[in-house]
């Protein structure tokens, strides 16, 4: 009995110890914590009694924000216009003129069941006479002829519409027995496409040189807060405060003035749209087709928020990160 009382009395220290750590760091987590919510609250009422100053340096990242965001939508549009254009892409069978009707049929089936065809379509050469003829305008003319010199042909469509596969596509083609010619224009295919490579080329360079713009505007802004408060950060730095104590509320500053500078550069871009919407449909009808801007979106909105706050913070660590190393407690 006694041994046992020994040995549960010689545990307390051991559990006390314990429970006195585990205290201090909970104690500690919640004095971080305070001072987090605290430095959030007083960057935020410091830019709030300087609006006119907090605003246009907002305002100048929201217009570096703006032209890679802007171009990165007319490239959203681009991949839709390629998508509708692909699904037009087809090849164009021209049958051998000596097959009737019932064998250009046949043919036709052959050809469906290629691989990778998604559908074909036979147009007899009584139909392409017809839309020939309604084409052209030169009805009595055309209908003068005793022969119908225009061959059956198939449209096909290919499952896959990359340009390679779509050559070996119409070699295959031509390879089918009452097949005499297989064409297809990828010229404008692969046009488009290298457009559209070229513009997210220059839209993710764009982006590079337009962030660190932001890097730029938010660091020298945060070096004038911090020169500001100079004297400050040297008595707080005297009596032991550490680096990331006082780079703190310099970095909530930072995380301000860029997620400001989203939320308007989201503005600007709603803005502009409402203002282009009218022209852009305007001259898609004109040529017949139906085309509205795009626009950013819940996601997109998220996106841009979120990576001009992170653009700002970054802004505000490197600069404020600069001058802590050149300030010394007197």
């Amino acid at each position: 009995m006694t041994r046992r009382t020994t040995s549960s009395e010689s545990q307390r220290p051991a559990r006390r110890g314990a429970r006195a750590s585990q205290v201090g760091l909970e104690s500690r987590t919640r004095a971080w914590l305070r001072h987090h919510r605290a430095m959030w609250l007083d960057s935020a009422q410091r830019l709030a009694k300087r609006p006119l100053s907090s605003l246009l340096t907002m305002l100048a990242i929201a217009i570096a924000l703006v032209l890679p965001s802007g171009l990165w939508l007319a490239l959203d549009s681009a991949r839709l216009l390629d998508a509708e254009l692909d699904e037009s892409a087809t090849v164009t069978v021209y049958l051998d003129t000596r097959l009737d009707e019932r064998e250009a049929m046949d043919v036709a089936a052959r050809l469906r069941d290629q691989a990778p065809v998604a559908g074909a379509r036979l147009v007899t050469a009584a139909e392409g006479l017809a839309e020939f003829q309604q084409g052209v305008g030169l009805e009595d003319a055309l209908a003068s002829l005793e022969d119908n010199p225009l061959p059956a042909a198939v449209v096909v469509t290919p499952a896959d519409t990359d340009p390679d596969s779509v050559r070996v596509l119409a070699s295959n083609l031509e390879a089918v027995e009452g097949v005499d010619e297989a064409r297809v224009d990828l010229a404008w295919l692969e046009r488009l496409r290298r457009l559209a490579e070229l513009g997210q080329r220059l839209a993710l360079a764009l982006a590079g040189l337009f962030g660190l713009g932001v890097l730029l505007v938010v660091g020298n802004t945060i070096r004038l807060a911090v020169e500001s408060r100079r004297q400050e950060i040297e008595v707080v730095t005297l009596i032991g405060a550490t680096h990331a104590f006082v780079r703190r509320p310099f970095l909530y500053s930072g995380a301000w003035y860029g997620l400001g500078g989203g939320v308007l550069a989201i503005v600007l871009l709603v803005l502009g749209g409402h203002w282009l919407s009218a022209p852009v449909t305007a001259l898609a009808e004109s040529y017949g087709a139906h085309f509205t801007l795009p626009r950013l979106g819940f996601g997109g909105s998220v996106l841009l928020c979120f990576c001009s706050t992170l653009l700002g913070w970054l802004g505000a660590w490197l600069a404020v990160g600069r001058h802590l190393a050149d300030i010394k407690p007197r």
